[in-house]
């Protein structure tokens, strides 16, 4: 299956499975396919391994992929699926990932923001300005951007030896790590458990307890 037949694939699952209203396009010319887009997504949920090659180039886990093609469905200017890789803020060791539809809602979040305040101007520093729009090809592969590659802290020789990226699904988004910073904060998270239940606190946050 070809991508643009994959995407419109994905969308007309999105038809089904998603909640809200429809906003419906255009037929594309020749094509015979109708782009549907629905106001809430699906959450991307798992973690995933993915091997990185010699040209930086890494493969989108599937159940991403089907959530990154139903929330940029394609038209004749754009038909490959985009991702949108957020690398700005000093303090983190990821990258963060959105769906185009997931960093255009960030967008108008942060337009949103007091105009010419310090707030609003580091958000748009880190979170628009430091960020790298990409297509996934037919294969479902990103290559990662040199400044995507300096954040997650891959040197060139470790691309040639062989190096390893972590997909950790984040409800609207998710997070790409080298695999040993994940694995090493997925240690230190354990280490700081208080042994609380975490769904209690995800209840008490929801009843405003």
């Amino acid at each position: 299956m070809g991508q643009m037949a994959g995407r419109a694939v994905a969308a007309a699952r999105s038809a089904f499975s998603f909640q809200g209203p429809r906003i419906a396009g255009r037929d594309l010319k020749g094509k015979g396919q109708r782009r549907i887009r629905r106001a809430v997504s699906e959450a991307f949920r798992g973690e995933f391994y993915q091997k990185v090659d010699g040209k930086a180039r890494v493969s989108i886990p599937a159940a991403f992929r089907r959530i990154l093609d139903g929330e940029d469905p394609e038209t004749i200017e754009s038909p490959r699926t985009r991702i949108v890789l957020i690398y700005g803020g000093k303090s983190r060791n990821f990258v963060e990932c959105y769906s185009k539809a997931g960093a255009d809602a960030l967008a108008r979040d942060i337009e949103a923001m007091p105009q010419g305040e310090k707030p609003r101007l580091r958000a748009e520093r880190e979170l628009i300005t430091q960020s790298a729009t990409i297509e996934i090809d037919e294969d479902g592969r990103i290559v990662l951007p040199p400044k995507v590659r300096e954040k997650m802290g891959f040197a060139p020789d470790d691309l040639s030896g062989g190096a390893e990226a972590a997909f950790a699904g984040a409800t609207n988004r998710f997070k790409l790590y080298r695999r040993d910073v994940y694995d090493a904060e997925l240690a230190q998270d354990d280490e700081d458990d208080d042994g609380s239940d975490v769904l209690a606190l995800v209840s008490k946050h929801k009843t405003g307890a």
